[in-house]
């Protein structure tokens, strides 16, 4: 699946590449986005293979300058649930993160309706670890906190001066390093224990929803 996404991210580079640069008519200003993803997890080898990614939500406002730089902030729900199989006994649950981030990017019109949109997304999460052997345990919920780092590259159709959808990939990591025992396992499960200080990360692959407020006419 990581293999699939590079391929995804560098056929995507090389298609905007090729679109040819034409003068824009409208240049946004302040806009609202919706970006609704699915992560995967990577890295951090016992988090890649026991976690499952199933959904990430972010909610940002932001607002581009006439060179093209772009500033935001917003809010972002993450989830990843237990792989019961990947595990020897069955353990129900899931990691829940909630992250509030500032964002710093280059966004650029390069037809009347074709947009990019590269950025990071910097900000402080909370994740609490929600499993029923936790709950068993009375450690429900494992609280950790983190910072979070992530690029994002999105891929944008107008459809109007108003609105326009966008196709987002992006790559994350959180400050923490994942080990078995998080989630109620009582040994390391054969996972080389030096592994277990390696930074959490997930990519993404999803798609978005941009509500211009206001713009500025160009010849």
């Amino acid at each position: 699946m990581r293999k699939g996404f590079y391929i995804v991210l560098t056929t995507t580079f090389c298609l905007v590449s090729e679109v040819n640069v034409n003068a824009q008519n409208f240049e946004p200003r302040t806009t609202f986005n919706v970006e609704l993803s699915l992560p995967g997890a990577m890295a951090n080898t016992p988090f890649k293979n026991i976690m499952q990614g199933l959904a990430s939500c972010a909610v940002y406002s932001q607002y581009s300058f006439p060179f093209h730089l772009n500033i935001g902030a917003g809010v972002k729900y993450a989830l990843f649930t237990v792989n019961e199989f990947a595990v020897p006994s069955p353990i129900y649950g899931n990691i829940q993160s909630g992250t509030g981030f500032l964002k710093i990017g280059h966004d650029k019109f390069h037809t009347d309706q074709f947009a990019t949109d590269i950025g990071v997304k910097v900000g402080y999460s909370e994740h609490f670890v929600l499993t029923d052997v936790n709950k068993a345990n009375d450690k429900y919920p494992l609280r950790l906190n983190s910072t979070t780092v992530e690029t994002t590259l999105g891929l944008i159709l107008s459809v109007d001066e108003r609105n326009s959808y966008r196709l987002v990939l992006g790559h994350g990591i959180h400050g923490f390093g994942f080990d078995p025992y998080m989630i109620g396992l009582d040994s390391n499960e054969g996972y080389d224990p030096e592994g277990f200080n390696k930074l959490t990360q997930y990519f993404l692959v999803g798609f978005g929803y941009t509500l211009y407020f206001n713009g500025q006419k160009t010849d």
